[in-house]
Formats: C-alpha cells, sequence, structure tokens
C-alpha cells in the first residue's frame, strides 16, 4: 500500500508531532504510516483525509508505484 500523508503533511508545512496533535495520535503512528510499516484504520485515514480535504483514494492507494 502507497500513501501520501507525509507529501500533504509537507506541503501543509506541519511536523510529524503537529500531524499526530490533530489526529489525536502518537508521532510514532504518523511516523509509520508516512513509512508505510502501519496502515491506518478507516477512522483515521477518513479523519486524515478531511483533514488535508481531500479524499481518502488520492491520500492512500492500494497500487504500489512500480506497479500499472
Amino acid at each position: 500500500m502507497k500513501n501520501y500523508v507525509k507529501e500533504y503533511r509537507e506541503n501543509r508545512k506541519l511536523t510529524q508531532e503537529a500531524l499526530a496533535n490533530h489526529m489525536n495520535v502518537s508521532r510514532q503512528t504518523i511516523i509509520s504510516i508516512e513509512n508505510g510499516k502501519y496502515v491506518a484504520s478507516l477512522v483515521l485515514a477518513l479523519k486524515l483525509a478531511s483533514f488535508f480535504n481531500t479524499s481518502v483514494e488520492k491520500l492512500f492507494s492500494l497500487k504500489e508505484e512500480h506497479e500499472n
């Protein structure tokens, strides 16, 4: 699974800590999501998409970058 949380976060000039605080999760959760080591729950994915004013589909993808 690929996600664009880091790109959206950096575009907003937010630290991982600031985003974690907005989402009521730990900084480690944000780090793990950004590194692809943790798949966000549906609730967290929806909260992140809403926060970044985008769709879940634009924030998360089942496809890896190298797949067509």
